[in-house]
């Protein structure tokens, strides 16, 4: 097997054509043409995550999020992004991303999200060309909710101690949007669609401050997002099935994030 079988595989499901001008998806560390003996899947580059590779006989590390996304002026171990940088190029593990391109893919982030939620009639909320790519998705509750019902709703799918939100609408509604990751750009996109209630993460304090009929819910980057972990493995598993690949086995350590 070798990288650009597996990069193969997960730019079937996620191709590099849909991410963002300014994203950095793709093969990151190493050449399509090295070996690759057994694939970890996680969600953030980490050094962590390339020892774990190198200890569990992974030479190819699949994550959502880029390992290099911003420019880079030093690599050293002094620097997280360098320390797994000379992990990975010391380690022989080359270091794949499908970040926007996993986003904006049918069945992708926010598909797994409105999945979570049992949204019905579920369409995507900003659309892309043609087909079913683009940005979040819009969709029904199973049934109406005022706010605090939809709070609770929320903690129990996503399985949360807590999340942010805005007033809690008094009124019962069913219709909602989400969009995995950073959302707060997309927040007028979110009222377009007609939904009354908007799930992501990252927003700013300002934008708590929303419109008559119409609440927001950060429950956190990490916490929408991670569900993408699982994709991507079982898109590997799909056209490989008996070839190694994992999942990490400190995923659920993995969010940077404390919450006190």
């Amino acid at each position: 097997m070798k990288v650009k079988d597996i990069v193969s595989a997960i730019e079937r499901f996620a191709p590099l054509s849909l991410q963002e001008s300014w994203d950095n998806s793709g093969l990151l560390v190493g050449s399509p043409e090295d070996e690759v003996h057994g694939v970890l899947v996680g969600f953030d580059c980490t050094a962590a995550l390339i020892d774990e590779a190198v200890e569990r006989g992974c030479d190819m590390v699949v994550t959502h999020h880029p390992l290099i996304f911003k420019g880079i002026r030093k690599i050293n171990a002094d620097d997280p992004v360098g320390a797994a940088v000379m992990k990975a190029v010391r380690g022989g593990v080359a270091v794949y991303a499908a970040h926007t391109s996993a986003d904006k893919t049918p069945g992708g982030v926010s598909a797994a999200m409105a999945a979570r939620l049992g949204l019905t009639d579920v369409e995507v909320l900003i659309p892309e060309g043609e087909g079913c790519a683009g940005l979040g998705c819009v969709g029904n509750l199973p049934r109406t909710m005022d706010g605090e019902e939809a709070v609770a709703y929320v903690k129990e799918k996503f399985g949360l101690a807590g999340l942010r939100a805005s007033a809690p609408l008094k009124e019962k509604f069913s219709r909602v949007a989400v969009l995995g990751g950073s959302g707060g750009g997309e927040i007028a996109d979110a009222l377009r669609s007609g939904a009354s209630l908007y799930i992501s993460a990252d927003f700013s304090y300002h934008s708590f401050f929303t419109p008559a009929g119409f609440m927001i819910m950060d429950i956190g980057h990490f916490e929408s997002e991670v569900e993408i972990v699982d994709i991507l493995l079982a898109e590997i598993r799909k056209k490989f099935p008996n070839f190694a690949s994992c999942k990490s086995a400190c995923l659920a350590q993995a969010n940077p994030v404390r919450y006190y």
